[in-house]
């Protein structure tokens, strides 16, 4: 079963592990888990998805009861309403504090979309970033003789396909374990010194207004065993970074 983060008679929040799909996908055909069916099960009524996040992402993961809230989340996160944190190891010492301004081609997600002719439309992306903490290891990676990572807080004011991803490799700082738009030796390193298979990528914290009530809204998400152990090898405390395990 997916933690439940929050609920309420109109809304609820789960905590999703990297590598479970929000919904069927045509680019994943081979998967039969899905987080949307999950939470479905786990509350025995139909759940309306809000938002998305990456397969490989973990944290939260919002859902309307109905279909009316769900319109009124939806226009919220497209109206850019929804504040979302996460949390990524990179590589590089990152600048203390940036803003990524940087516009990302609209990324396809299959090929049928290609072969209408669907065009991959420049979309104006940003992303502001914070650096947490640092380490260096006595490892050689790449051309270097020693590692060195940063821990990072990113919070996109846009929500373009791959963007935090995408936006770090822009910048040089690409996410450990990123697959796609990472670096290879990197992630060989994390798999063979530390046993990391997953993208070191977490949506932490989720605010917004309530769409009925108005208030506030905050939901935290704790990092997974995997991610929780990744800081702790690396000395960094969870509790002064804002984190929960």
């Amino acid at each position: 079963m997916l933690p439940i983060l929050y609920q309420d008679e109109v809304l609820v929040a789960v905590n999703k592990p990297s590598g479970l799909l929000v919904h069927r996908s045509p680019i994943d055909r081979h998967e039969t888990r899905f987080a949307l069916q999950e939470v479905r099960d786990m509350l025995g009524r139909y759940v309306y998805p809000v938002h998305r996040i990456d397969k490989p992402t973990s944290g939260v993961l919002l859902f309307a009861l109905d279909e009316e809230n769900a319109r009124r989340m939806t226009q919220a996160f497209r109206s850019h309403e929804v504040e979302k944190h996460y949390l990524a190891v990179v590589r590089g010492y990152t600048s203390q504090s940036g803003r990524i301004d940087h516009p990302l081609k609209q990324m396809l997600d299959t090929k049928a979309q290609k072969e209408k002719g669907i065009t991959k439309e420049v979309q104006e992306a940003v992303t502001f970033y914070q650096r947490l903490a640092t380490v260096e290891l006595p490892y050689a990676v790449g051309r270097y003789a020693t590692a060195r990572y940063s821990l990072v807080r990113l919070m996109p004011k846009s929500g373009r396909k791959h963007q935090l991803r995408r936006h770090m490799k822009h910048i040089h700082h690409h996410i450990v374990g990123d697959t796609k738009h990472g670096r290879g030796e990197h992630n060989r390193f994390f798999r063979e010194q530390y046993g990391m298979y997953r993208l070191l990528l977490h949506a932490s914290e989720m605010h917004f207004r309530h769409p009925l009530s108005k208030q506030m809204i905050h939901i935290e998400a704790p990092l997974d065993e995997t991610f929780s152990h990744i800081v702790r090898t690396f000395g960094w405390n969870e509790i002064e970074l804002g984190m929960k395990n």
